[in-house]
């Protein structure tokens, strides 16, 4: 664990420092309160300090202060070492943000002490924000797949949507079903058809871009939107993403399992202003197309006709395509 000493007395510091090495923490030492305040400032700065109360450029109640304006940064415990016992100066201290004050000249053993039940506070301050993240993740995503869940992705998709028609830009919207799942789970068991599902996510988060969406939208099936995307190239990458289920098997200890997609394809370009739902609504009709046309195939939503046509935009992509 890193500890600081703000210390303009260098007798002074280098017995604290001396003291704290040998109890085998990493020691940063430093003679103002300015540079104090600096290095605990820093995102990756020392989490506990020591601080003089009387320091050049700024007291040690003046870098607690200054710490503590700090809202985004991890907490810093913070003691103050100080001559002065009057009640009312401990209270100030305190005030400007210090958690405890030894007094000098300080005892190695209580000041060791001390700094072991900042330790505790800041291993349980730790603990705390773990626990807040998983939650935070947990709410937000699919506990197999660890995509993002139904409801992340349908807000992410809604205000992409909103964002889309604002600078006059397209989203490609997939959503895709995996053929013939009932019978890998039927063949091969649950637990199998979990990895199953569990690798496909695994291949779709790698055949798009690091700012497009991915979502488990339930069961088997998997909506992706593909930002900033024009008809043609979201035709292109609707089939890399097709191909990239289709032609692999997925290993497993019971053997290779073939695995293959069925698509539905949206190009908000194509549909003007339209709510989520509706959308939603259109593209799971494609995929139903893609269904019935035999599946591990891609069908697009027709704003002209509310029809599914293939998905053949140009001879470069019919060459792509099986």
């Amino acid at each position: 664990m890193r500890i600081l000493i703000a210390d303009d007395e260098l007798t002074s510091r280098r017995l604290l420092q001396k003291t704290l090495e040998r109890a085998g923490y990493d020691v940063t030492a430093v003679e103002n309160g300015r540079a104090a305040a600096d290095e605990l400032c820093k995102v990756e700065g020392p989490k506990l300090a020591l601080l003089d109360w009387v320091m050049p450029e700024l007291d040690g109640p003046g870098v607690c202060r200054v710490v503590r304006k700090q809202k985004e940064q991890p907490y810093v415990y913070m003691i103050l070492l100080t001559s002065k016992e009057k009640k009312e100066d401990v209270v100030a201290g305190l005030e400007s943000g210090a958690d405890d004050y030894l007094t000098k000249p300080f005892d190695p053993e209580e000041l060791k002490a001390r700094v072991r039940t900042g330790k505790r506070i800041l291993d349980l301050e730790g603990r705390l924000v773990e626990a807040r993240e998983q939650m935070r993740f947990q709410a937000t995503h699919d506990a197999l797949t660890s995509l993002w869940n139904r409801g992340v992705i349908m807000e992410l998709l809604g205000r992409e949507l909103a964002r889309a028609k604002r600078e006059d830009k397209s989203i490609a919207i997939l959503l895709g079903d995996l053929d013939h799942f009932k019978s890998i789970n039927d063949t091969h068991g649950h637990l199998a058809g979990d990895e199953v599902l569990k690798e496909v996510a695994r291949r779709l988060l790698s055949s798009v871009r690091p700012y497009d969406f991915v979502g488990r939208y339930g069961g088997e099936e998997f909506l992706m939107a593909l930002i900033n995307c024009d008809p043609i190239h979201g035709l292109i990458r609707a089939e890399d993403v097709r191909k990239a289920i289709a032609e692999q098997p997925i290993e497993m200890p019971s053997g290779r399992i073939p695995v293959t997609m069925s698509l539905g394809v949206l190009l908000t370009q194509e549909w003007g202003s339209r709510p989520v739902e509706e959308l939603l609504n259109e593209v799971d009709t494609a995929l139903y197309e893609a269904k019935a046309a035999g599946r591990n195939c891609i069908r697009v939503a027709d704003p002209g006709t509310h029809s599914q046509r293939a998905a053949e935009p140009t001879r470069e992509t019919i060459r792509r395509w099986h």
